[in-house]
């Protein structure tokens, strides 16, 4: 299954979603990057001032009260001791000397001479030279260090200095420095700050994308309904300039085809109307005929003639009719077809009913309800009607006791002028216009007819019809009088 959305909303959604979300996250990178610098050379400015300053204060005390004074000014983050071995220049991680050079020249500046000073950095426990493993300050810097504190220069966990100053009498003073636990914390402010952005261009990026989408869908739903409603509404030719042409080229398209149907329609009708003449002339000539057969034959043929010719005209003419919709009493049409049907000795059974009157075309609706149930009394000598209403859809199902039609045949039997084979007799077959009329009716409310065979015998024609009058399209299906 593929991962990529399958509409154009959410792709771009997806797209833009990836693109902030990675600039996002590079910007605190970076961000976090700079704080790190940034505070590492703010926290090494102030650790190296405070030793130039403990240096000073030294330099003026005799070495019993340096000793007193160290006591009192060892302290996590800056501890001192005067009895540690000399620092090896370069001592400790070779990749953070150049951090070393950099915190000793900042003291070398507070401090204001040229007496000697040596500077390591390392990672983790501070580098104790010689004697300086035993030192019990450093135990106790390292407890009172937090797991995720950071150390200068850097803002990682357990990163220290050592910083070894001479004094003017010679006394070596070491200071263990490292950052304070606050410097190391996370930039919550920041990231509510980048959390807020984020979701203010996400919003706007899904305003903007749905915006720009939105004509598509327009156009699409355009293009699915002009296969049932030829004569739809034209697109609204407004927004952008490449909506704007798609919309005009949509019309342009609409507009030819309308013209083509009807100069079709035109042509058809014409055709059909002007075929009356010449049947009527023939059925005056079949009049002189001596042979009654001869003469039966004749006049049966024109007859049915005739009775195609007069379908197809109702039929192209039933595409340019306009039926206003109303509420209809579909149980009283029912009722209606039912008694009409019973004079000429068809027997309809009607079970359920309809909750409400359903908004409709009257006529078109009861053309449609009349093909369907006068082929059944054709073909199956009666039927049943059964109504199945509820607030999303009207299903009228009607079921006859016939042989029923081939799996292969069910969906043809729509087509126009189409008759299986055993309907072809003069007796029993149509014109083949009648089921095209219904099924395009249905389609004209925004429903669906089918057939389909029954387990215990007969056809089964299904009208469902949606509750939504919404959904009803302009055009007026054919009437015709032939239901084949």
């Amino acid at each position: 299954m593929s991962l990529v959305p399958r509409s154009l909303f959410s792709r771009l959604v997806l797209v833009l979603l990836t693109g902030l979300i990675i600039a996002q996250l590079l910007s605190f990178a970076i961000h976090m990057h700079e704080r790190s610098e940034l505070l590492s050379q703010s926290s090494g400015m102030q650790s190296a001032q405070r030793i130039a300053d403990i240096v000073r204060l030294l330099e003026t005390l005799s070495p019993e009260e340096r000793r007193r004074i160290v006591q009192v000014l060892s302290a996590p983050p800056l501890t001192i001791s005067l009895d540690q071995a000399p620092l090896v220049e370069g001592e400790g991680d070779p990749e953070k000397a150049p951090l070393g050079a950099l915190f000793g020249a900042m003291l070398r500046r507070f401090l204001g001479d040229s007496r000697p000073v040596v500077v390591a950095v390392a990672e983790g426990a501070p580098i104790v030279p010689g004697a300086m493993r035993g030192f019990k300050g450093s135990e106790m810097h390292r407890a009172w260090m937090p797991p995720m504190a950071a150390g200068p220069f850097s803002g990682q966990a357990g990163f220290s200095f050592l910083a070894q100053v001479r004094l003017q009498d010679g006394s070596l003073v070491t200071f263990d420095s490292r950052l304070a636990q606050e410097t190391a914390s996370w930039p919550y402010r920041l990231l509510l700050s980048l959390a807020v952005l984020l979701a203010a261009v996400v919003a706007v990026s899904l305003v903007a994308v749905r915006w720009a989408t939105r004509p598509l869908n327009a156009l699409a739903d355009a293009a699915g309904q002009l296969g049932k409603d030829i004569n739809r509404p034209p697109l609204p030719e407004k927004g952008p300039q490449e909506v704007r042409r798609a919309a005009q080229a949509f019309n342009t398209m609409q507009a030819r085809l309308i013209g083509y149907i009807r100069e079709r329609t035109a042509l058809l009708a014409a055709m059909s109307h002007d075929l009356k003449t010449p049947i009527t002339r023939l059925r005056l000539r079949s009049e002189l005929l001596g042979d009654p057969q001869l003469k039966e034959k004749f006049t049966k043929d024109l007859d049915e003639m005739e009775s195609m010719v007069g379908a197809t005209l109702d039929f192209l003419r039933g595409l340019e009719n306009r039926e206003a919709i109303k509420p209809v009493d579909i149980m009283a049409l029912l009722e209606s077809l039912q008694a009409d049907l019973a004079e000429l000795g068809g027997r309809i059974e009607i079970r359920g009913a309809a909750l409400r009157p359903y908004p409709g075309k009257p006529q078109a609706l009861k053309r449609c309800l009349a093909n369907v149930l006068e082929n059944a009394v054709k073909y199956g000598k009666s039927a049943r009607v059964i109504v199945d209403d509820s607030d999303a859809r009207l299903e009228i199902r009607i079921q006859d006791e016939g042989p029923g039609l081939p799996q292969s045949e069910l969906e043809k039997v729509f087509e126009p002028f189409y008759r299986v084979e055993n309907s072809r007799s003069r007796e029993t077959g149509g014109t083949g216009l009648g089921l095209t009329i219904a099924k395009s009716i249905a389609e004209a409310h925004g429903g669906n007819l089918s057939l389909r065979n029954r387990v215990e015998g007969g056809l089964e024609a299904g009208l469902t019809l949606p509750r939504s009058a919404s959904l009803l399209k302009t055009r007026e299906p054919a009437q015709a009088e032939d239901r084949g």
